[in-house]
């Protein structure tokens, strides 16, 4: 172990009451707000949607706390200060897919859907079929979210409780679950909200002051800290070029296309992401959201140049990767060298301070994820397949809640599995799956006319399996020092991310399902009906 990763676990033993205090703190004030949330939470509106009570700038700041997670925070950084470029790519696909959420999607899923996106596939189509799909989606493309949470949970809080041994982060993973289960069992959409924005603001405050602290070492001189991390990260000018990750081989190439159009179109079909639309009243407020987490997103993605390019001006590779492998915990070791060292009470307190917001920023994502699964199962699949449209409002809160502790269980157990993978590079799997099986049906029953069930249910069950099939079968899974698997060999697709070829496969057999069966609205009253309803609003909930 190197001698900085050392004495951060040295001090963080010296440190830990400081440590344990403030991670404390931030869970009991949001356990508190919770509670405080879910007294008011009287019906299914409140749960699934928090009363469409929220502002813009309050939903948009919501929508950034779920946004920005683990991936963006402690995968991005630690990308980027082994990859240098190629890691900061990330950063710029995470913020241009919203373009694809706020042009084509946000205003017209307010207007056309109650709680879930099963509500606006639906509409026009056959209803069983049709929402279980949806909420088979749904449910899976959270619980590969979720996997990049618990990985980042357990990396980071083993670091700071100077937990060693694959037995010690397993039981910081189930913890993070079950915390997360209580946020939403108890808190619902409010609940869950209210903790989302304070996140926000303590993850936008905590990255705004570690920037600030390392451009004050390079005297605010960008060339500087770049150069510096050049020179330090041992492979000179590559480190701030193109190909250094994505550019050694042909095939590296194309993986990095198919991380491209992942990262680009996954966000408008993430299930955590699309519910926080229907949190407004209108759909111009919905937009005025959008607006709202652009910039906010924005802003957190420029200065993770800080984060990434100065714990590589300031860390060496192999104190990063002996901390974690991926490179998870290269934040808030930064966060420790930039605040005087391991040996310094400064570098503690700001390894306590960031590690905790990092923990905050964990500890929101999964919660909202939850939700968006549990809602959909309780509201697509109990609600309108297993009891036909006949549950009361009672019955379907209670669903989800049953819900929310089983997805939450799923979640625990896998985390432990994938362990060793880069949360930025699972979150970018979560992406494609969403971009391969949920926008394509999205945007078809939006805006053809001639899109039925057959080509709905061919879009999802097609862009989903495929994804996951590819997944499984990829360098992911088994094969490679790195894989989830490790000690055995299955491999036979080469790109580590599916979209090349799952996303076009997603919008293909959902055309070639649609023209391949007979229309069900051949005088196109019912899609007129979704059209007036998703452009105005009319009839909207």
């Amino acid at each position: 172990m190197s001698s900085l990763v050392q004495l951060a676990a040295d001090d963080a033993g010296e440190h830990r009451t400081l440590i344990i205090t403030l991670f404390s703190v931030f869970v009991a004030a949001t356990l508190g707000v919770t509670v405080w949330a879910g007294r008011r939470t009287k019906d299914a509106t409140d749960f699934y949607a928090g009363g469409r009570s929220f502002t813009g700038f309050q939903n948009g700041l919501a929508i950034s706390g779920d946004y920005m997670s683990a991936a963006s925070f402690l995968g991005i950084a630690g990308l980027i200060a082994l990859s240098g470029y190629d890691g900061f790519l990330y950063s710029i696909g995470f913020l241009v897919a919203w373009l694809i959420a706020l042009l084509l999607v946000a205003e017209p899923l307010r207007n056309s859907g109650r709680f879930t996106m099963g509500d606006v596939l639906a509409y026009r189509m056959r209803q069983r079929p049709v929402r279980t799909a949806a909420g088979v989606s749904t449910i899976v493309v959270s619980i590969f979210y979720l996997l990049a949470q618990m990985v980042g949970a357990g990396a980071l809080v083993a670091l700071l409780l100077g937990v060693s041994g694959d037995v010690g982060k397993n039981v910081i993973v189930a913890i993070v679950g079950i915390v997360m289960i209580l946020y939403v069992t108890i808190g619902g959409m409010k609940g869950t909200t209210w903790v989302q924005m304070i996140k926000a603001c303590l993850l936008i405050a905590g990255t705004l002051l570690i920037t600030i602290l390392v451009m004050a070492k390079y005297n605010f001189n960008i060339s500087s800290l770049l150069g510096a991390a050049a020179d330090n990260s041992g492979k000179g000018a590559a480190f701030l070029e193109p190909g250094l990750k994505y550019g050694v081989t042909t095939t590296s190439k194309i993986d990095f296309i198919s991380l491209g159009m992942a990262l680009v179109l996954g966000t408008a079909g993430l299930p955590h992401i699309l519910v926080r639309f229907y949190t407004v009243p209108t759909a111009k407020v919905a937009r005025k959201s959008v607006n709202w987490a652009i910039g906010i997103i924005g802003v957190f993605y420029l200065m993770t140049i800080a984060l990434g390019f100065g714990a590589a001006a300031l860390l060496t590779p192999k104190e990063i990767t002996e901390s974690d492998a991926a490179g998870n915990t290269a934040a808030p070791l930064l966060a420790q060298e930039i605040g005087g060292g391991a040996d310094s009470t400064g570098g503690a307190t700001l390894l306590a301070l960031i590690s905790a917001v990092a923990f905050a920023t964990i500890l929101a994502v999964v919660a909202g994820l939850t939700l968006a699964s549990s809602s959909s199962f309780a509201h697509d699949l109990y609600a309108n397949v297993i009891r036909r449209g006949n549950a009361t409002e009672k019955e379907e809160v209670r669903a989800a809640r049953l819900a929310a502790v089983a997805i939450g269980a799923v979640a625990i157990v896998l985390g432990i599995f994938a362990g060793k993978l880069n949360v930025a590079f699972l979150v970018a799997l979560a992406f494609a799956v969403a971009a391969s099986a949920n926008l394509p049906t999205l945007l078809y029953s939006l805006f053809w006319k001639r899109f039925n069930t057959r080509g709905s249910l061919w879009s999802i069950y097609g862009g989903l399996f495929s994804s996951v099939f590819l997944v499984f079968f990829s360098p992911v899974v088994s094969g490679e020092e790195s894989s989830m698997f490790s000690g055995v060999d299955f491999q036979w697709f080469p790109l580590s991310n599916p979209g090349l070829i799952s996303i076009p496969l997603g919008f293909l057999l959902g055309w070639l399902g649609t023209v391949l069966s007979a229309p069900e609205d051949p005088d196109g009253s019912k899609y007129a009906e979704l059209e007036v309803r998703s452009l105005t609003g009319k009839g909207a909930h």
